[in-house]
């Protein structure tokens, strides 16, 4: 099924020295490399053409690259075999990508018996091939693996590592993902989560063996290391860094190696992100899709806080984005001009929440730290925990300071790329204790807001494709199948810029139309606005009579597709609806083309329209603890706070539509406004980021398109209590990705049949403690349901936390008896999860941190 990494699991404790003949240095003599390294995180994807395009390059180019591949860290061959082919599929020659014949281990998946490889590693032939090569990739799974077969028996280098180094000298690259990346530095970590390295390190427990059996029973994973390969010398590195959490046990691994300290920076590379090291300029670039946390220690100290407790304080946080450059050397960075500094220009003023679970908005690291408190004037320090069923961990405190600072830009069309540097952070042990809250002093408010039904319409031919925003411009299947509902390449579409206050949304979506085939002269911007626009010449605020226009009206008739661009939702509908709140004569027409065949899309502000009633402001823990408001406030009521309700333009009769449901982690909200204004029979849809639901009228059902995915809120069964706010049972929750659909009457869901059931043959067997925040693995609330629940075969039940100061929730996921969870690989070798009806549970309770 999937790879799964099995880590040796040797624990240290904080004063361990690593300067033992264990981890001795690789190489002393590392001056003269003319070669490269690529260092991937793991989870590359086959569509990320940047990294393969890159380690094709380093290696001589398309034509001339001569790659060899080392299966050794898998259990199969699956993994080798289409790393090559996605090597072909990127320009280079089959004939010139041989996987070669090292390993210590048999393959699952083959005949032969490839546990003799081990003895083939000093063989004469083997080392000639490597010596012929301009590449070398390790592929993921264990780095111990890797490295025993590479190592003789009393740890010196076999005759094929040797050449490997010989190669890397003279100007060959090495790459490797995953498993394939940690073996790149002297000091290797095999092992541990972040709450498992701080407790185990930080609480000066003694050295121990734990063993697979044992870490089965345990919630958290102690730090291991041990002696890598060593063709970095710069630093130590981590893998799977945004996806797993990883900041504390890389934090931990590098302030106890004396010798990277002071000297060296930590790294920390997210999944589908490379960093390319060019060892010629010492310099470090930042490719594929995510990032490089990058950890400056020289400062760190280590601090009593508590009784046999410890933690660290004045760590330096740095986060590096595609683009970014990495000297090694004199430790800096030099970042791309277009990048904006937000010191000093930050764009979001708003009251963040700490970063406390699954309900936290921007509860990754990078994003929490760039919208939360980067570019974000009014914080001036933010805060996440970590801890155990027990309730014993960490408080993880992230400051601004004077070289604090943030660079901006845009990417793939209109998405937020941040770089992130020298954010401070302390980390102190601290004793959390949840109980229920029998008498709250929150003022929770009920809905006022009534929106009168939009008429059903059985008759609708036209379709919907409702996109949850940060849309990419290279997210094609998403493009093409907007364009083919509008009626292909000959399609007539106009753009409604009203929910932006500059042209820059509607323009891009425009070039990126054309880009995918739609000629430029069948695409309008519509002059529909009830505001004036930033960087014109014209007053755009006088359009808000256009609404009522004939001609405009006639013209929306003829097209075959319009598009809401994403802003401010409730611009759209004051730029549609009359003041009295009937349908403007363009509305009118709108809902005319939609009903004879049009498609409407739209993303952001422009996918919260089409309900009826529309979503328009306040943030999960804000709608649960408060209810719901009257009064907007624009940006501060879009990123937290109560719910703010207004009348939608209702396209979508079937449910509440919620967007940004994972990166502002809004399932809080939906839940609150689904119990308070939903319809019980119907779901209430939450669509990620980069993906949209699109909606087919006649057959009434909805497919998933895109990168991320759906999330399902059913209210059929809930039981609530009258008496208390916001205390929940049984609300059932799935999440679908694409390939996946769902019938719009029935509710059922039909699962992708290239999927494969997890129930009862679960991959993982594993204890897991409560989701916590930034340093809890799965933080996305997809992947923390699918690995930690429904594919873990331990897990009946796992819970998460969202509070603020004293008051909060518990939120506990149970495995019910229509759960099941489907997996497949997608884009590559990515883990691909649809997860089916998990029971929800929230209750209202008082927070005590010590």
């Amino acid at each position: 099924m999937k790879k799964k990494l099995v880590s040796c699991l040797i624990s240290f404790t904080l004063l361990s020295s690593l300067s033992t003949p264990l981890l001795a240095k690789a190489q002393e003599n590392t001056e003269d490399i003319k070669g490269s390294l690529v260092i991937a995180g793991g989870g590359i994807g086959t569509s990320n053409h940047e990294i393969y395009e890159k380690f094709l390059s380093l290696a001589g180019g398309k034509e001339k690259a001569k790659v060899g591949i080392i299966p050794a860290a898998s259990t199969t061959l699956q993994s080798s075999k289409k790393f090559k082919e996605d090597l072909v599929k990127y320009g280079a020659n089959s004939d010139s990508i041989k996987i070669l014949p090292v390993s210590n281990h048999d393959f699952s998946d083959t005949q032969k018996d490839e546990s003799t490889w081990k003895n083939q590693v000093n063989d004469k032939k083997l080392s000639r091939t490597i010596k012929g090569l301009t590449a070398v990739w390790f592929v993921g799974g264990d780095q111990t693996k890797i490295v025993d077969s590479l190592r003789q028996n009393n740890g010196s280098d076999s005759e094929a590592l040797k050449a490997i180094w010989d190669i890397y000298r003279k100007g060959a690259v090495i790459g490797g993902t995953s498993a394939g990346a940690a073996i790149m530095s002297d000091v290797m970590i095999t092992g541990g989560d972040s709450l498992g390295a701080l407790k185990d390190s930080l609480e000066n427990k003694e050295n121990k063996h734990v063993s697979k059996n044992q870490r089965s029973q345990k919630e958290y994973e102690p730090l291991s290391i041990q002696k890598g390969l060593g063709f970095f010398q710069h630093g130590i590195i981590d893998q799977h860094m945004d996806e797993r959490a990883r900041l504390g046990r890389l934090a931990v691994a590098a302030y106890t190696s004396e010798r990277d300290k002071e000297k060296n920076f930590a790294y920390g590379v997210d999944e589908d992100t490379a960093m390319v090291v060019n060892n010629k300029d010492q310099k470090i670039e930042v490719v594929g899709r995510s990032g490089v946390a990058v950890l400056d220690m020289s400062k760190a100290e280590l601090v009593s806080k508590q009784k046999a407790r410890s933690g660290l304080e004045n760590i330096k946080v740095s986060y590096l984005s595609p683009g970014d450059k990495i000297n090694y050397h004199l430790k800096s960075f030099e970042f791309p001009k277009e990048r904006v500094e937000t010191k000093g220009f930050e764009y979001y003023s708003f009251n963040a929440l700490p970063a406390t679970g699954v309900f936290t908005p921007y509860g990754r690291l990078k994003a929490y730290l760039s919208y939360s408190l980067v570019d974000n004037e009014s914080m001036k320090s933010a805060k996440s925990y970590v801890y155990d069923s027990k309730g014993s961990g960490y408080e993880i405190a992230f400051q601004k300071d004077n070289d604090t600072n943030g660079y901006w830009r845009y990417t793939d069309g209109q998405k937020d790329d941040y770089s992130i540097v020298n954010v401070k952070m302390d980390i102190t042990p601290k004793t959390f204790k949840f109980q229920p809250d029998r008498k709250t002093s929150l003022t929770y408010k009920k809905p006022t807001f009534s929106s009168s039904e939009s008429p059903a319409y059985d008759s609708i031919k036209g379709n919907l494709l409702i996109a949850g925003g940060a849309l990419g411009s290279s997210n094609s299947s998403l493009y093409n199948k907007f364009i083919n509902l509008a009626g292909g390449k000959q399609a007539k579409i106009g753009i409604v810029p009203a929910a932006s206050t500059k042209f820059d949304s509607s323009n891009q979506f425009k070039s990126d139309l054309i880009k995918y085939g739609v000629k430029a002269e069948n695409i309008e911007i519509l002059p529909i606005s009830n505001h004036d626009f930033k960087g014109t010449s014209e007053n755009e605020s006088t359009w808000k009579t256009n609404m009522n226009s004939d001609k405009l009206a006639q013209k929306v008739k003829g097209l075959t597709g319009i598009w809401f661009v994403g802003g401010d939702q409730t611009l759209i509908t004051g730029s549609l609806r009359n003041e009295n709140g009937s349908n403007s004569k363009v509305l009118q027409a709108i809902w005319h083309t939609y009903k004879n065949g049009a498609v409407l899309g739209g993303t952001s502000a422009g996918a919260a329209i089409m309900s009826n009633t529309m979503l328009a402001g306040g943030d999960s823990y804000g709608a649960l603890s408060y209810g719901f408001t009257n009064t907007y406030d624009d940006m501060n009521q879009q990123e937290g706070g109560p719910a703010y309700l207004e009348k939608g333009l209702g396209f979508f009769q079937y449910g509440l539509v919620d967007q940004h449901f994972d990166n502002k982690a809004r399932l809080g909200r939906l839940i609150a406004i689904a119990y308070e204004k939903g319809n019980k029979n119907q779901l209430s849809y939450g669509i990620d980021e980069d993906t949209a639901m699109v909606v087919n009228n006649k057959e009434k059902q909805i497919e998933v398109v895109g990168r991320g995915g759906i999330t399902l809120v059913d209210l059929a069964k809930v039981q609530a209590n009258d008496k208390f706010p916001s205390d929940y049972k049984n609300i059932l929750i799935s999440c679908i990705t694409p390939g996946d659909k769902v019938n719009l009457t029935t509710k059922e869901i039909v699962i992708n049949p290239a999927k494969t059931s997890t129930r009862k043959n679960e991959y993982y067997s594993e204890k897991v403690g409560p989701n916590t925040g930034l340093f809890s693995p799965h933080g996305v609330l997809r992947k923390f349901l699918a690995y930690d629940l429904v594919d873990n075969a331990q897990s009946k039940e796992i819970k998460s936390y969202a509070f603020n100061q004293n008051k909060g929730f518990e939120l506990t996921f149970r495995k019910s008896a229509e759960s099941n969870g489907y997996w497949a690989y997608t884009d590559g070798q990515k883990d691909d999860y649809s997860i089916v009806k998990v029971a929800l549970d929230i209750k209202p309770i008082d927070v005590d941190i010590r």
